[in-house]
């Protein structure tokens, strides 16, 4: 008998040396999505098709050794500051703060400690909802102020997993939280490139060769970056120069401020037409990664998965806005008075 999820990610120890705390979800239709606290990552996501299939859309892992060995953020809670900061520095109010450099010589990702190699506490379960929460000390990873952070997943009754971010700090603090999960919508588990994709965006962020932003936003219009009409991700795929240097799409979309944000800002369909995600947001800006490094990195079944194996759609601010105070958007410097509170719903349709 095949062991479960659940068994075979709890029967080796994390880097603490205690076993992971596993967290199911299920709503009446029998859709299931599954959690761990080691990272607050979301492993697992099963949609219970008309004809009987309980299909898995999310890439993952198997076993807490393929989750040490994976360098993809595949499924974790990301943070500090989601995406990249340039030089691993920051300027508020005038002192300059030094960030775990470690992509480039930049801070990616909340550093080589981020949020994602965090145990995360279990703070509330229920049967379709669980809040992990973390505690970051000041210094953490560079990052200035004692930060209280939570991550709520939900999963509905209309097929929705929502995830509520929120976070308080007693200093000035960049934050950016996200959940890096990689989609793939197919039965087949074919790569990502023949899913239709639509953005509703009129602006990225064109970077440089380590995806930091050039500091303009470019319009979408007759390039390559071109959602908002629905097409296959392949289509235009390695057609600039932009998408060369990355090997693929890793490039954040700016989403429209003025924009109902009860309406998604993305939505993919599966190459058969059998599933469809949505995702609705209030974050101001949308990543996507079609995979392009994900060649080796070790899949939940065995084996290893093959580049655009799936994409991410990481809702966030835009890459280095700590240090790119011109974009149109909220600030993504926390104050002492504040609270950090984003969500964004993953819609599927079957």
């Amino acid at each position: 008998m095949k062991e479960s999820l659940e068994a075979r990610i709890t029967q080796q120890v994390a880097a603490d040396g205690m076993p992971a705390k596993f967290v199911e979800l299920q709503n009446s239709h029998g859709m299931t999505v599954s959690f761990m606290d080691i990272g607050a990552t979301w492993l697992s996501c099963r949609l219970p098709l008309p004809e009987g299939e309980l299909r898995e859309v999310l890439l993952g892992v198997g076993t807490m050794a393929q989750f040490n060995e994976h360098t993809s953020y595949m499924g974790a809670t990301v943070g500090r500051y989601a995406n990249r900061i340039a030089n691993g520095q920051v300027s508020i109010a005038g002192k300059t703060y030094q960030l775990s450099q470690n992509q480039a010589g930049n801070c990616h990702h909340g550093g080589s400690e981020g949020f994602d190699k965090r145990r995360w506490a279990i703070q509330h379960q229920s049967l379709q909802q669980v809040t992990f929460t973390l505690d970051s000390k000041d210094g953490d990873q560079g990052f200035p102020g004692n930060l209280t952070v939570s991550v709520t997943y939900s999963l509905t009754e209309e097929n929705e997993v929502e995830v509520v971010y929120r976070a308080t700090t007693d200093k000035a603090t960049p934050i950016g939280l996200t959940n890096h999960a990689y989609i793939n919508l197919s039965s087949q588990q074919s790569d990502c490139l023949t899913h239709q994709l639509v953005i509703d965006a009129d602006y990225y962020a064109p970077t440089t060769d380590k995806g930091i932003p050039l500091g303009m936003l470019s319009t979408v219009s007759e390039t390559s970056f071109d959602f908002r009409v629905a097409k296959p991700i392949g289509d235009d795929l390695l057609q600039d120069d932009q998408q060369r240097m990355a090997k693929g799409y890793d490039h954040s979309y700016l989403l429209n401020p003025d924009r109902d944000k009860s309406i998604p800002v993305a939505r993919l369909v599966a190459p058969d037409g059998s599933v469809t995600l949505s995702i609705v947001t209030d974050k101001p800006g949308l990543q996507l990664y079609t995979g392009n490094w994900l060649a080796g990195q070790p899949c939940r079944e065995g084996g290893t998965y093959d580049n655009y194996a799936g994409v991410a759609l990481e809702t966030q601010f835009l890459p280095d806005s700590p240090n790119q105070l011109e974009w149109p958007q909220p600030s993504c410097i926390l104050q002492p008075d504040q609270e950090y509170r984003y969500q964004t719903t993953f819609c599927f349709d079957f």
